[in-house]
């Protein structure tokens, strides 16, 4: 019976090579809008990823990494001094407009942190280094927005704002789907970006008729002759996170409502809670896992209508050999298995090159424009699962036309 099915499934090479163009086509359709939805949700994190705290705490408006609303720097030296905390950097994301030589503008993600501490570093520092960042007006970027940001090389001198911007560095891979090119530097060149080169101070008042004290911050204009150097973050100055590592041994949890009590109006996370809340923030609150699922489902829709018509014009050329094997004696089940055996090595001699050319688009777009199409093993199981439903279950359009064979079909001219 197995030789049966591949005969039929080869017998006309045109018509099957047309088959598995399509399986082809719907196997690839699935598998890129899958690691194109796992590797969205991939880069929603990756800020995360890349660094070494044990806790991160936010403001308690935080929506997801890049929306919350800004923190006191003071609120690093407050987290310093909670029990358990082995040390805290602060961490500043900001938007900016990017000024190139053309005098084009892009929206660019400031990533200010603290080149000689140890919970943050960007990944994948390709030419340059961190230590670089210690200057004044310093920033490295990734390689992938090289086009985007009109940046031809190292030591280019840009704009951000109306502040000079030097390019000291790339990386490869720090890229997001959902974000602005990220531009990395240290906190005070993040903060001076942020301000515009405005400098602040904090103004402190007694309100009348009343003990309490208003303090705010007060902005002075630059002189527009000369470019401020930058100066180190004062515990004024606003920043978008803390980054705490624990002390050995520490419990995260019991140390999370340490930090939340004694950091008031703000929210700890540990690393995996925040992965998982950010991504379920882009997942099931946004339109974005529902497009690509939709994609998804038309792939495999397209695939059982590919698959289902060959079957069953093959079947309908051969119903003269499937009356003969029913007048030989042989089973419904016996047939059954010929066309069962042909929808399964269409599924197989499918899923095979279309793996091989996923993984080979997924190389490319890594490459070239840093967007990660992410298959996982996990992934690749389930898609070859789905491929297999597929084909087997349009193999019922082909088995309903054999049940209704009669074997006197045979003697019929």
């Amino acid at each position: 019976m197995v030789s049966v099915a591949r005969k039929n499934l080869l017998e006309d090479l045109p018509r099957f090579l047309v088959a598995q163009a399509g399986i082809m086509f719907a196997v690839s359709l699935v598998t890129i809008q899958t690691g194109i939805f796992n590797g969205f949700t991939r880069s929603t994190t990756q800020i995360i990823e890349h660094s070494q705290a044990d806790i991160w705490v936010t403001s308690e408006s935080i929506v997801h990494l890049e929306l919350s609303l800004p923190i006191p720097a003071s609120k690093v030296n407050d987290a310093q001094k909670v029990t358990g905390v082995a040390s805290a950097e602060p961490l500043m994301l900001k938007g900016a407009i990017w000024r190139n030589s053309l005098q084009e503008i892009v929206l660019v993600r400031i990533i200010g942190f603290d080149p000689n501490g140890q919970l943050f570093t960007p990944k994948n520092v390709t030419q340059g280094n961190i230590s670089a960042l210690a200057q004044p007006y310093t920033v490295i970027v990734d390689g992938t927005n090289l086009a985007t940001l009109n940046v031809h090389k190292v030591g280019e001198l840009e704009e951000i704002a109306t502040l000079p911007a030097r390019v000291v560095g790339l990386t490869q891979g720090n890229r997001s789907i959902i974000s602005n090119p990220f531009i990395f530097t240290s906190l005070a060149n993040a903060n001076t970006y942020a301000n515009s080169g405005q400098n602040a101070t904090l103004s402190c008042k007694l309100q009348a008729g009343s003990s309490d004290i208003q303090c705010t911050n007060v902005y002075t204009q630059p002189d527009p002759d000369t470019t401020p150097a930058p100066k180190p973050l004062a515990a004024s100055d606003l920043i978008t996170h803390v980054l705490i590592q624990a002390q050995p041994g520490e419990n995260l949890q019991v140390l999370k409502q340490r930090i939340e009590t004694a950091l008031p109006n703000t929210r700890a996370f540990t690393q995996a809670e925040l992965i998982r809340y950010n991504q379920q923030f882009w997942q099931q609150r946004t339109g974005i896992g529902f497009i690509l699922g939709l994609s998804t489902v038309v792939g495999v829709i397209v695939g059982v209508v590919v698959v289902g018509q060959i079957l069953y014009s093959s079947v309908t050329d051969h119903l003269k050999e499937f009356g003969t094997l029913k007048a030989m004696g042989a089973s419904d089940w016996k047939i059954y298995s010929v066309i069962v055996e042909q929808s399964l090595w269409m599924a197989i001699l499918g899923y095979v090159p279309s793996m091989i050319l996923c993984y080979g688009v997924g190389a490319w777009t890594m490459a070239t424009q840093g967007i990660m199409i992410l298959i996982t093993p996990v992934s690749a199981i389930a898609i070859f699962g789905v491929t297999v439903l597929m084909c087997v279950g349009s193999a019922a359009f082909a088995i309903q036309k054999v049940t209704r064979v009669d074997p006197a079909i045979v003697f019929k001219a």
